[in-house]
C-alpha cells in the first residue's frame, strides 16, 4: 500500500485518533494482546457506545467491561487459576462475549463448544481438553447432565435452577484489582465433518497480526459499524465478527439463532453496515424472498465453506456489490479474499492472497505448480494453529501448513479450490472432485440443496451418487441430465435419492461422513 493508502486505512479503522491510541496503549499494557484488551481499549475511548445489541437490548462498552472483570474475578473465587479452561457452551448474546472477554481477563483459557452436540460427544470433548468449568445456557443442562460432566457448571441464560448463574459469579468479586494474567488464547474446535472435533491449539499466541491486518486492508470495516452476527460465535467465523467489532469500536447485533426473517429484520431495525453470514444462510436469505430494507449494507462477510458462484451472483444482483468471500480454516487461518470485483468477473473464485500470507499449489512432492494446474493448497501466516489438543498437527510443506483442499490459480492470481482432498471420489480410475457437480446442481432453480459422494460399486471401485433437496418438479432422470449437459460423463451421479434436508452443521458444512448412513 502507498503512504496515501495507509493513512486512508488507519482512519477508516479510527487508528490516526490519539485518543484511540492511548486507550489501545493503557489496555495493551494491562492485558496484553488479547480479546480483553480489544474491549477495555473501546471502553476507554467509547464508554457509552452500545458493544453488543441482542434480544436483551443493548449493552454499552462500558457496562460489559465492568460485568466481565467481575466475572473474572469471580471465576478466580470459585478456584479457577491461569491454565485452568473453562469451556462455553452458548448461543448469541451477551452472556457468550461476557464469558469470553472475562476468561481472557483471568487467564483461563476459553474453550468454545458447538451447541449442536449431543451428550457423548460433549462428555468427550470436555473430557479431552480438561474443562474444569461449563458456562452454559439452561438449555443445555439436561445435555451437560447426561455427559457425565463434573466440573462446576454456571448458567449463563435462563433458569440456573441448582446451578450458579453468571451474576451470582459476579457477585462473588472481590473488592481488590483484577491483577491481569498471562495472554493465553482460547482453544478453537474444527468443524468435525468428519468424525469428532478436535481442539486447535495456538501455544498461548493470540491470532496474528498480520493476518488480520491483510483482511482489514482489503474488507472496508469501520471504526462504529453495526454488525448483525447470525453466525454462531463458538465457531472461528462467528468469533472473528465479533472480535473485529471490539478492535473497531463497533456494535455487534447478535441473531441468538439464524433465520432468514431474524437476520433480515436486525439489519433493517439496526440500520446495519456489516453482515456476517456462511454461505449456506445467503442461499437461506435468497430463498426468503422477504422484502426489507438492507440499504444500509456496506459489507456482507462469508466464510465457512464454498461459495457457489450462482449464490454469489444471485445475492450481488439483488441486494448489490457488497459480497467479500474469505477462504480459509481454524487451522490454516486466513489465506484469500475475493472483493465484489473478483467475484463478478470470477464468481467461483476464493479470491487473492491476503497480506501477511503465503499460497502456494504444489504437487504431490511438494513443488510449486504453474498457474492454472491442479494441485494441493499449501498455506502460510501467522494465525495458524499450532498442535490439536489430542496430538498432532497438519502437514508443512517447506513451512506451509497442508489446508486438505485441491485448487489453482488463474493466471489473475485468483484461487479457485476444486474441492477436499478426502473427498475424491474415484470411479472407474477418473478422479472426481464433489464440489465441482454440487455447485451445477445447486444452480437449478428447482434445487434448493445435494450433496455428491461416492458409494462403493463392484465394476468401477466407487461411483457416483447425489442427494437431492428439490422445490420443484424434477426427477432423476432430470438430474442425469443437468450434469451430463455440463460436465464429462464420468461425473454424472448413477444413484439420485431426492431428500427432505442434507446433514450440515452448524455453518452450514456437509456432513459427508453421515451421508448415506
Amino acid at each position: 500500500m502507498t503512504l496515501a493508502e495507509n493513512v486512508a486505512f488507519a482512519r477508516r479503522l479510527g487508528l490516526v485518533d490519539p485518543r484511540q491510541i492511548a486507550a489501545t496503549t493503557t489496555a495493551l499494557a494491562r492485558w496484553g494482546p488479547n480479546l480483553a484488551a480489544m474491549y477495555t481499549a473501546s471502553a476507554l475511548r467509547h464508554p457509552r457506545r452500545p458493544a453488543i445489541i441482542d434480544d436483551r437490548g443493548a449493552l454499552t462498552y462500558a457496562e460489559l467491561d465492568r460485568r466481565a472483570t467481575a466475572l473474572a474475578k469471580g471465576l478466580r473465587a470459585l478456584g479457577l487459576g491461569a491454565g485452568d479452561h473453562v469451556g462455553v457452551l452458548c448461543t448469541n448474546h451477551r452472556g457468550f462475549v461476557e464469558a469470553s472477554v472475562a476468561t481472557a481477563k483471568a487467564g483461563t483459557p476459553c474453550v468454545y463448544l458447538n451447541t449442536g452436540f449431543a451428550a457423548q460427544q460433549l462428555g468427550d470433548v470436555l473430557a479431552r481438553e480438561g474443562v474444569a468449568a461449563l458456562i452454559c445456557d439452561s438449555e443445555f443442562l439436561p445435555i451437560v447432565e447426561s455427559s457425565g460432566f463434573a466440573g462446576e457448571t454456571i448458567v449463563a441464560r435462563g433458569d440456573a435452577g441448582t446451578h450458579r448463574s453468571l451474576a451470582d459469579v459476579r457477585d462473588l468479586a472481590s473488592s481488590r484489582p483484577l491483577l491481569p494474567s498471562r495472554p493465553i488464547a482460547p482453544v478453537l474446535l474444527t468443524s468435525g465433518t468428519t468424525g469428532t472435533p478436535k481442539g486447535a491449539r495456538r501455544d498461548g499466541r493470540p491470532a496474528g497480526l498480520a493476518s488480520a491486518i491483510g483482511i482489514l486492508q482489503r474488507v472496508p470495516y469501520r471504526t462504529g459499524d453495526v454488525a448483525v452476527i447470525p453466525t454462531p460465535l463458538f465457531h472461528a467465523w462467528g468469533l472473528a465478527q465479533m472480535t473485529i467489532a471490539a478492535a473497531t469500536g463497533s456494535t455487534a447485533v447478535l441473531v441468538q439463532r439464524f433465520t432468514p426473517a431474524a437476520t433480515l429484520d436486525a439489519v433493517a431495525t439496526e440500520r446495519a453496515t456489516v453482515l456476517a453470514v456462511v454461505p449456506i444462510m445467503l442461499q437461506r436469505l435468497l430463498a426468503s424472498d422477504l422484502e426489507v430494507d438492507t440499504s444500509s449494507l456496506r459489507i456482507v462477510a462469508s466464510s465457512g465453506s464454498a461459495l457457489p458462484a450462482h449464490v454469489a451472483l444471485a445475492w450481488m444482483d439483488r441486494y448489490g456489490d457488497n459480497l467479500y468471500n474469505i477462504y480459509g480454516s481454524t487451522e490454516v487461518g486466513q489465506a484469500t479474499l475475493a472483493d465484489p470485483a473478483d467475484l463478478r468477473v470470477a464468481p467461483g473464485t476464493a479470491g487473492r492472497v491476503v497480506g501477511g500470507s503465503t499460497v502456494e499449489i504444489v504437487d504431490g512432492d511438494g513443488a510449486p505448480v504453474p498457474a492454472g494446474t491442479t494441485g494441493r493448497v499449501v498455506v502460510g501466516n501467522d494465525a495458524q494453529f499450532t498442535q490439536y489438543t489430542g496430538g498432532g498437527t497438519k502437514e508443512r510443506v517447506r513451512g506451509l501448513m497442508v489446508s486438505g483442499d485441491v485448487g489453482y490459480f488463474d493466471d489473475a492470481g485468483r484461487l479457485f479450490v476444486t474441492g477436499r482432498a478426502d473427498d475424491m471420489i474415484v470411479s472407474g480410475g477418473e478422479n472426481v472432485f464433489p464440489q465441482e457437480i454440487e455447485e451445477l446442481l445447486l444452480g437449478h432453480p428447482d434445487i434448493a440443496d445435494a450433496a455428491v459422494f461416492g458409494v462403493p460399486d463392484d465394476e468401477f471401485g466407487q461411483r457416483l451418487a447425489a442427494h437431492v433437496v428439490a422445490r420443484g418438479d424434477l426427477d432423476a432422470a432430470g438430474v442425469r441430465e443437468l450434469v451430463a449437459s455440463e460436465l464429462a460423463r464420468h461425473k454424472v451421479p448413477r444413484d439420485v435419492t431426492f431428500v427432505e434436508e442434507l446433514p450440515r452443521n452448524s455453518t452450514g458444512k456437509l456432513l459427508r461422513n453421515e451421508l448415506g448412513a
